[in-house]
């Protein structure tokens, strides 16, 4: 019954040449060829960025993350993570700093724990807060881990964001530049990689940053990104051999835009698999979405959504070509 109907549609279209069809004009990929190439230069440089980051964590390890940081470090994150009232100690910048963390890793941490910097006698938050820039950045920064019903951490988004965009005194340039950064987008709004990108640039102006580990996370920045490049190099390498540019020229090239967009989901190396799916799945959604709205007829659009919906390779026979 569903093959007579497509055939009785397909009888009353015009002949393929006969077609008027339209076109969207999409301008051609402004990277052209830029990244199909990965040769044997870019796989030597890339082994020795590996050995570079490897020989570098351990210094890290040495300098910054000794056996009494890190139990320190634990014992915090073990304290915050059972905080459920407003008696643990801290200044606001390491308590909204633990906060922001545990959240951000899965852990139910209690906003309980911003009762204490409230005012008893007005039920606001305490002014002395006010001059503590770091401190109300940090707390500025926990206030986008809230979830519904969290009162105080609403009332801190407000009382934050506006003395943040008030305090233009007694601010240096590296806080200044992280305070304009999170007011235009805060971490949790933002692309992980962009957001470390931009850090190196305040944090590498410190007088107090620490070398082995500014050049450790410059070294591992530049290792993932020869990571993706050769990731890249191998998808736009199967989509030229797919042909799809020329088989489907009314559609939009736009392979590496959609690399980047699956990279914003999950940069981590381990992921590829991941990435390689996404992708060409997004391409492919972007070759149907074009389809349907700047090449196909209104009649062939019909055979190929009742081709899809029955999914049946034997629908073949009843599409154009």
């Amino acid at each position: 019954m569903s093959q007579e109907a497509g055939s009785a549609s397909q009888s009353k279209n015009p002949k393929p040449d006969q077609i008027v069809r339209r076109t969207a004009n999409y301008q051609p990929s402004i990277w052209g060829d830029q990244f199909i190439n990965f040769d044997s230069e870019d796989i030597i440089n890339y082994a020795h960025k590996e050995d570079e980051v490897d020989g570098l964590k351990l210094a890290v390890r040495r300098e910054v993350f000794t056996t009494r940081n890190r139990r320190s470090t634990g014992t915090y994150i073990y304290a915050a993570n059972h905080f459920h009232d407003d008696d643990g100690d801290g200044d606001l910048y390491n308590v909204s700093l633990g906060f922001r963390l545990l959240r951000q890793h899965g852990h139910n941490a209690s906003c309980r724990i911003f009762n204490k910097f409230k005012d008893s006698k007005n039920g606001g938050f305490k002014e002395s807060l006010i001059a503590d820039v770091p401190g109300m950045l940090s707390f500025y920064e926990a206030t986008h881990l809230r979830v519904h019903g969290e009162d105080i951490l609403e009332k801190a988004l407000v009382f934050t964001t506006k003395h943040l965009e008030s305090a233009t005194t007694h601010v240096s340039y590296q806080l200044a530049e992280q305070k304009a950064q999170a007011l235009e987008r805060p971490l949790r709004k933002s692309l992980e990689r962009l957001c470390a990108r931009r850090f190196m640039s305040i944090y590498q102006d410190g007088a107090s940053h620490n070398e082995a580990l500014l050049k450790l996370v410059k070294s591992d920045f530049n290792l993932v990104q020869s990571f993706h490049k050769q990731e890249l190099s191998e998808i736009i390498r199967r989509w030229k051999e797919v042909d799809f540019k020329r088989k489907l020229p009314f559609a939009r090239d736009r392979i590496v835009e959609l690399y980047f967009w699956v990279v914003g989901v999950y940069f981590e190396p381990q992921y590829l698999v991941g990435r390689n799916i996404l992708t060409k799945v997004v391409a492919l959604i972007t070759v149907m979405d074009d389809m349907y709205d700047a090449f196909g007829t209104f009649e062939e659009l019909e055979i190929f959504t009742e081709a899809v919906q029955r999914w049946d390779v034997n629908c073949m026979d009843e599409l154009p070509e």
